[in-house]
């Protein structure tokens, strides 16, 4: 893929993905603004130039300008990205949103669903946003300290905007962060939820000493489960079978770098959500989005008996044993349902 002109972009949202994905913007010489809610983190990014908090290695490039100020950080730049927690992509929007000059794009790394609507991502952007405007997502099996360090990564972008698709995807591509672009905003926004909910199924089972089989098993089911989600509302078997699906599921499960998985270890261990996610130190999606997961399922008819086994276990109170005694004690069926 071609060298993209340098453009300017904002990054809003200063977490360790937010930080990371800017970083990359910034080495392919683009001048990024990063954004991010706590002013004093902001003021001491810009003296220090680094990230302390989330990614203390990799110091920014002269490019990249920490911006407490969200209407500077917006001003005059070409496209918008938005890094923020699913349960806060609403109100992250509708203060970007009054900021927006009618031809600035945005583009999300946001993975969920939103609390109590359990709308998509591009759901909520399209009513915060308008229809008119070009809207996009990244996603795919990244995690933020090694996209910080330059380790070789792949992402999906996705778009109705086939213009914008790509030039964002040229915007961030080159030798170690390659881009694949779609058009399947559905697609890609269910496997970056589901995954997460999943991902913590692998870390209960994991914890609990089940072994490999175990673990293949359900990230196998767990692909099935993603899959009637998806389809159902609209996606792509080749999207959830692609970077933003398996390839996201794969590296969720399978890393102890994964907040998921990492809850699922702790559960197993005994410890009560609360305490582990306080111990994570970062939102932990899929606490979150099994709710809303196992909600959207009920409603459309779809088995989904791994996401309903979390969503028991993380806010009914279900021992994991239990959990997965009753997963185990499922009737054999065809492996086509």
């Amino acid at each position: 893929m071609a060298q993209s002109k340098p453009q300017c972009l904002a990054v809003i949202g200063a977490g360790s993905w937010g930080t990371a994905l800017a970083l990359q913007l910034a080495r392919r010489g683009h001048a990024v603004r990063l954004w991010g809610r706590d002013p004093e983190a902001i003021r001491r990014m810009a003296t220090e130039r680094v990230n302390a908090r989330y990614l203390p290695e990799a110091e920014f490039p002269s490019t990249l300008e920490p911006v407490a100020d969200l209407a500077a950080a917006l001003n005059g730049a070409d496209d918008v990205l938005v890094v923020v927690p699913s349960h806060a992509l609403r109100r992250c929007l509708e203060a970007v949103a009054a900021h927006l000059a009618p031809q600035q794009r945005v583009l999300w790394a946001t993975k969920g669903l939103e609390p109590d609507t359990a709308l998509l991502p591009h759901e909520v952007a399209a009513e915060v946003l308008g229809e008119a405007r070009a809207t996009g997502v990244l996603s795919g099996p990244s995690f933020a300290g090694e996209v910080g360090r330059g380790l070789p990564t792949a992402v999906t972008i996705a778009s109705a905007d086939a213009a914008f698709a790509n030039d964002m995807a040229h915007a961030f591509h080159d030798g170690v962060f390659r881009v694949y672009t779609s058009s399947d905003v559905i697609g890609v926004g269910v496997g970056g939820a589901v995954k997460n909910v999943l991902a913590i199924a692998v870390g209960i089972s994991d914890g609990l000493g089940y072994g490999a089989n175990a673990r293949a098993l359900l990230i196998t089911r767990g692909l099935s489960e993603m899959m009637r989600l998806g389809v159902a509302l609209g996606g792509s078997r080749e999207t959830l079978t692609g970077m933003a699906g398996l390839g996201d599921l794969l590296l969720t499960c399978s890393d102890d770098q994964s907040r998921n998985r990492r809850m699922g270890l702790a559960l197993a261990a005994g410890d009560d959500v609360a305490g582990a996610e306080a111990r994570i130190g970062q939102v932990v999606e899929g606490v979150r989005v099994a709710r809303e997961v196992d909600r959207m399922a009920r409603q459309h008819g779809i088995d989904m008996p791994i996401v309903a086994q979390v969503y028991r276990v993380l806010h009914e109170g279900v021992s994991p044993q239990t959990a997965v005694r009753e997963l185990a004690e499922r009737p054999s069926r065809s492996e086509a349902e």
